[in-house]
């Protein structure tokens, strides 16, 4: 498939809220014929080729003409007035970002504020970055980061200019993440050391400076949803270091090492900083400290571990970047240093982990984090309570926040703050329109969640939900029925399965014919129930490398009962799940399988989550897999009859104005042999007819269907209709 590319003339961006913040603007339909949306990245090729964020211009801005500040026109070479050529580009989150500075910056300003400084900014070797951050939206406010540049590096931060020397993952632009390493060239030598909190009194360190946190942490009573984890991790503090003797005179010792897990965006730090305020806290960058050399990697934790030991908290963010699950020498002298600050009485360890599979597992040894803490995503309760704390101090009218709290299953707080930023993106282009003042409206969240996707989702294709729901499927009755039995009972009516003691099926195989509607089918069902959705094609699982597959099953399942309620959908099951035995791929076919079998009816029970195969191939898959317990209930989709295809065609003409002339029932009676796609396509195809006639046409009539149904021809396989029929008679 060809890139989509535009060539568009240069404007000065003017507007001081897009000042040097690597933000371009362009015209919607210029975002729509890139197949952008707003807050993408877009690549530009200049002199240079660099990356920036693409937003929506203001209403008046021609369509050939892209809004760049000074910074993105110096980036890619070009002045103004000149053409530059604008694509979509692939960006991966950094992992690490380096940047050189003058001496004053390097010197004074620290890895975690120039990481907030940097938040979201899409970032090319060579190019020149400004400090200025970007506006991340309601509950993200860069007050704090601009405090903490002026607080340390005085008036003149407005006018730095950084350089980017080197990013990770190397070869393409990168976006900083809150988990991205983001230093300086000469780190070692300057913002080596740790974060600290300590008390006022205290002498300072001969070590090089330390920094606080420029956020001041939330109150506990603003952590929704983890109130029990709250509890639990401040009884675990105030035992093991307000009243050790207590634990003495029970024959326990006071250690507490404590690892806080769950999904990425989830507030695991925010979790962390928020129970630790008010306790001597001294704080280590994962990230920060993962990307050092060995040798300073080593050096930050000594330093960190020797503070610590005075008494307080040692709090390490994102740790697997610091101890990753490697045989790296180093990181056994860095386990060494953590269990003498774990073993120093009056001290307390807690780690964070997105990616607790990936870390060192000496570190949740006995000696080291003996407990753990799982942070899971909030439900609709929770992220009703989050939105309105989002949205407290901002001017909305009329919002139903319960219908955006059932609508975005799988969303973390980083995704609802995301969500009210765009919301406030369409309420300010609103109002820069009209003399009304600005507010937030219902219809712009409901808008912003066809752009904000959750990061829970992130590595499965997104299913595009919300659009239709079982109603909208044409006939189908018998298929509908069997789907909300098996899928949206066990999730809406947990307490009547109980009451009647009926385990709810764990998963359904729909199939039938290529076109019959199975796709459409599970998109319904999934915007009807609300439901997180985790899609995967075919053996898109499938990995060369010995365990990879087995991992990445094992991450799906994971993700889907991190979101939960949620539907994993397996597209194409019979090329992930072969018969066993039968393959010559080295046994990663067999493996998957086994892995499939597992989480489905393993030890591990699967609550809240239902597998969904389709597949037009049902004699292919492995027969372990059909059994109860797994993909028990097999629906067959058949090809749609004639009642059906009236059914179809009225669905899919709603937004076709037909002609008088054109008759639904005669015209499905006539296409014997369509599936509900070619019936769909059909119309397409009549209308595009309409359009070839006359430009100007106001509706379809029937000349133009029978135009169309020259071009568009029934594409069922009669065999391969009667071999599914016959399976689902035998079954």
């Amino acid at each position: 498939m060809t890139t989509p590319e535009l060539a568009l003339t240069i404007r000065l961006n003017t507007s001081a809220s897009d000042t040097r913040r690597g933000v371009v603007r362009l015209h919607p339909e210029a975002l729509a014929a890139l197949g952008l949306r707003e807050w993408d990245a877009i690549a530009l090729v200049g002199a240079r080729r660099t990356a920036a964020v693409a937003a929506v211009a203001p209403a008046g801005t021609p369509t050939g003409t892209i809004l760049l500040d000074d910074v993105t026109l110096s980036n890619v070479g070009l002045g103004e007035n000149a053409t530059v050529v604008a694509l979509p580009v692939t960006v991966y989150g950094a992992r690490s970002v380096t940047l050189s500075g003058s001496a004053m910056a390097t010197g004074s300003i620290s890895e975690t504020t120039l990481r907030q400084a940097l938040l979201g900014k899409v970032l090319t070797i060579g190019d020149t970055v400004s400090l200025l951050p970007r506006d991340l939206g309601p509950g993200t406010s860069t007050a704090s980061t601009s405090q903490a540049l002026s607080r340390t590096f005085g008036v003149s931060w407005t006018t730095e200019l950084l350089t980017v020397t080197a990013v990770d993952p190397a070869g393409g632009p990168v976006s900083v993440q809150p988990n991205s390493a983001v230093g300086w060239a000469n780190a070692s030598a300057t913002t080596a050391a740790p974060t600290v909190t300590a008390p006022e009194s205290e002498p300072a360190p001969s070590s090089p400076p330390t920094t606080t946190p420029e956020t001041p942490p939330v109150p506990t009573e603003n952590l929704l949803g983890a109130q029990s984890q709250v509890a639990k991790l401040t009884e675990w503090l105030r035992l093991a270091l307000d009243e050790p003797e207590l634990l003495a005179t029970l024959g326990a010792s006071a250690h507490l090492g404590v690892l806080v897990t769950g999904p990425a965006g989830v507030g695991k730090a925010t979790f962390a900083r928020a129970v630790l305020a008010g306790r001597s806290t001294v704080e280590i960058d994962g990230p920060g400290a993962g990307a050092l050399e060995s040798d300073s990697r080593l050096k930050r934790v000594s330093t960190a571990v020797e503070r610590v030991r005075r008494g307080g908290v040692l709090l390490i963010t994102d740790i697997d970047a610091l101890l990753p699950a490697t045989t790296e020498p180093v990181s056994a002298l860095i386990v060494e240093e953590l269990r003498k600050a774990v073993d120093t009485p009056g001290v307390a360890f807690v780690a964070t982990s997105a990616h607790p599979e990936s870390l060192d597992p000496r570190l949740r040894g006995q000696d080291l984090c003996d407990r753990e803490l799982a942070l899971t995503l909030p439900d609709a309760t929770t992220r009703r309570a989050l939105l309105d704390l989002l949205l407290r101090k901002v001017p909305t009218t009329d919002l139903h926040l319960d219908e955006i709290a059932s609508r975005t299953p799988g969303f973390v707080v980083a995704d609802l703050a995301a969500l009210c930023r765009e919301a406030a993106l369409r309420a300010a282009s609103r109002a820069g329109t009209s003399e009304a003042d600005p507010s937030i409206e219902q219809a712009d969240l409901v808008g912003a969640l066809d752009v904000i996707r959750p990061l829970s989702r992130s590595g499965t294709e997104e299913l595009a939900i919300g659009s239709v729901t079982l109603d909208d499927v044409g006939d189908m009755v018998e298929v509908k029925q069997a789907l909300t039995e098996a899928v949206l009972w066990p999730l809406q009516h947990p307490d009547s399965f109980s009451r009647l003691g009926v385990e709810p099926p764990r998963g359904v195989l729909l199939y039938g014919p290529p076109g019959c509607g199975k796709t459409y089918l599970v998109r319904a069902l999934a915007s009807s129930g609300q439901l997180s959705v985790h899609a995967v094609k075919g053996a898109e699982l499938m990995d060369k490398w010995v365990g990879a597959s087995e991992k990445a099953v094992r991450e799906l399942f994971q993700r889907a009962r991190d979101s939960a309620p949620s539907l994993i959908f397996l597209d194409e099951v019979d090329a992930l799940a072969p018969r066993r035995g039968q393959s010559s791929d080295s046994g990663v076919g067999d493996r998957v399988v086994a892995a499939l079998l597992t989480e489905l009816d393993g030890v591990e029970p699967l609550r809240d989550v239902v597998v969904l195969g389709a597949t037009n191939r049902p004699d292919l898959i492995d027969p372990a897999l059909l059994r109860p317990g797994r993909l028990e209930r097999l629906v067959f989709v058949p090809p749609p009859d004639a009642d059906a295809r009236v059914e179809i065609l009225r669905a899919s003409g709603k937004s076709v104005p037909l002609a008088d002339d054109v008759d639904l029932e005669k015209l499905a009676a006539e296409l014997d042999g369509y599936s509900a796609a070619d019936c769909s396509a059909l119309l397409r195809e009549a209308a595009l007819a309409a359009m070839r006639r006359s430009i100007d046409a106001a509706d379809v009539t029937a000349a133009d269907v029978a135009s169309a149904r020259e071009k568009v021809r029934p594409s069922l396989d009669p065999e391969q209709v009667a071999h599914l029929q016959a399976y689902a008679d035998g079954r």
